[in-house]
């Protein structure tokens, strides 16, 4: 029941660079990176928050589980 991150496909339908949306919510871009490519291993509920808020979305439009 892999997890899939839909980050970028939300960023290109608001007009936002990662870079953009990194410097908003207080991480580094690297990290964001991280996050968009699947690769974390977790991610804090603040950290989301922050990125919904910016990104105004919700967490079922940049996280869903693939059956």
């Amino acid at each position: 029941m892999p997890i899939e991150i839909f980050l970028d496909e939300v960023l290109e339908k608001r007009g936002m660079k990662s870079v953009e949306l990194a410097e908003k919510i207080g991480i580094t871009p690297a990290n964001l990176s991280i996050l968009k490519t699947g690769k974390a291993k977790a991610i804090r509920f603040s950290t989301l928050e922050a990125i919904c808020k910016a990104l105004e979305c919700e967490p079922g439009d940049i996280i869903k589980i693939n059956n």
